[in-house]
């Protein structure tokens, strides 16, 4: 079986070409959504492993556009930006973006971080709509370590010595991308004080933003997947939205959570709906098989039918010949 490492893949061959989404009437198909990709750390879009991943896309669902996000006008730039950046910022350029303006709605893939940065574009624009949310190894919950970098990754090491000497400065939480999802459940007073991104689309806040619930609330399905073996993404149940002990280890899953059961972000609504979905993924951090991605595609990106269509205005995508 062939495997994906996507922390070091990627290529801009498989970026779609910026076209309008046509309407085609395709009775036996329905309607193909686009899929919009958001790689993580350290990752940057000309490399091999996502246009590997696109093309499996497009071969699973035959037709689906894909949209691979980058930060950047060159792979150098895009992948600094995953260190170095406000998350807030780069939410509001995929927001902004001309090729995303032009659908009717999308289906959402983030890979380790990308996948919080999705939900974070749901809750805080979702203007084109998502239908399916799924993410890969994602740190909804934070993370309380920091990986270490290669001697050198000189980008990664700056951003690294700076979470570590003062990641709730002001200038970390708007500058240095991981420290914006830094979350130590012993300094959780300095977190809700500080945190630029993840306390505020967690909803931790005394103030909740009932939009971001809404938002979340609307997703037609929202599956999250854990690697079963991950060292990086620390602690990685946070794929999970759990929260670890760090001392005894001890492990309090979502539904034991206040997050959950005073539902702070509309997660107990579509658990109870049956929207909400645990996966587990074989191996290290952002090891993916071709079996493991094709599954996905097919349970979570396949044509709707008109009948399952939820938001205004969709229409069918032309499929390729």
């Amino acid at each position: 079986m062939r495997s994906i490492t996507l922390l070091a893949t990627l290529a801009t061959s498989a970026i779609s070409v910026a076209l309008p989404w046509q309407s085609t009437t395709d009775a036996d198909s329905g309607t193909q959504l686009p899929l919009v990709i958001w790689h993580g750390l350290g990752d940057d879009f000309e490399r091999e492993g996502l246009a590997q991943v696109a093309e499996l896309a497009e071969s699973t669902n035959p037709g689906t556009y894909v949209h691979l996000i980058r930060l950047a006008n060159d792979g150098s730039g895009d992948r600094s930006a995953t260190f170095l950046g406000n998350v807030t910022e780069q939410i509001a350029l995929l927001a902004a973006d001309p090729i995303l303006s032009t659908a009717p709605a999308i289906n959402a893939l983030g890979f380790s971080q990308g996948g919080q940065f999705l939900r974070g574009y749901i809750e805080r624009c979702n203007t084109p709509p998502v239908h399916n949310l799924v993410t890969f190894g994602s740190q909804h919950n934070g993370i309380s370590e920091f990986e270490s970098c290669a001697y050198t990754n000189w980008v990664c090491k700056a951003a690294e010595a700076l979470l570590r000497s003062g990641r709730w400065t002001s200038f970390a939480q708007s500058r240095v991308v991981p420290a914006q999802y830094f979350r130590d459940p012993e300094e959780l007073d300095l977190y809700l004080e500080n945190s630029n991104f993840l306390a505020d689309i967690n909803n931790e806040r005394e103030a909740k933003n009932e939009t971001y619930k809404r938002n979340l609330a609307s997703l037609n399905r929202f599956a999250m997947y854990m690697f079963e073996e991950d060292t990086v993404a620390v602690p990685k149940e946070s794929a999970f939205f759990s929260e670890v002990n760090a001392t005894t280890g001890e492990i309090t899953p979502l539904h034991e959570r206040p997050i959950y059961k005073e539902d702070w972000l509309g997660l107990k609504q579509l658990g109870e709906q049956g929207k909400l979905d645990f996966n587990t993924a074989p191996g290290q951090h952002m090891e993916l098989s071709d079996k493991i991605l094709r599954k996905a595609f097919e349970r979570y990106f396949a044509p709707l039918k008109e009948s399952h269509l939820s938001a205004p205005g969709l229409v069918v995508q032309q499929r390729s010949l």
